[in-house]
């Protein structure tokens, strides 16, 4: 079964991936964050970094995520810095609004090509 299917709502990590991380290709996971390869990868190199705790997006932190966002971002630094050293480059993203799929604060890092582009 595609772990999208098994989505209650609009937020992937919430109802799949958090409680679920022993689908995933996990690369690093605390009490508060999580990090995996994407399920469905748009780059060669494609991670996704997530707090375990629900915030909706970037534009919706406030005061009392500080914690949260203080240790996604340290994580988000410690993979980009990983994923740079290992293939020379590394971008880091996060959408919002319309763009975001998945209801829930999260952060790409990704280095090479588009899969979509042979």
């Amino acid at each position: 079964m595609a772990l999208t299917s098994q989505m209650r709502g609009t937020d992937f990590y919430c109802d799949v991936a958090i409680p679920h991380p022993d689908r995933l290709d996990v690369v690093y996971e605390d009490e508060h964050v999580l990090a995996f390869h994407h399920t469905r990868p748009f780059w060669a190199v494609h991670i996704v970094v997530v707090p375990k705790r629900h915030i909706g997006s970037l534009t919706t932190v406030s005061a009392e995520d500080e914690t949260d966002v203080r240790e996604l971002f340290d994580v988000v630094q410690t993979v980009a810095r990983d994923v740079e050293r290992e293939h020379g480059a590394a971008a880091v993203l996060t959408n919002l609004g319309a763009y975001q799929d998945s209801m829930h604060l999260h952060v790409h890092i990704h280095s090479g090509g588009r899969l979509d582009q042979g």
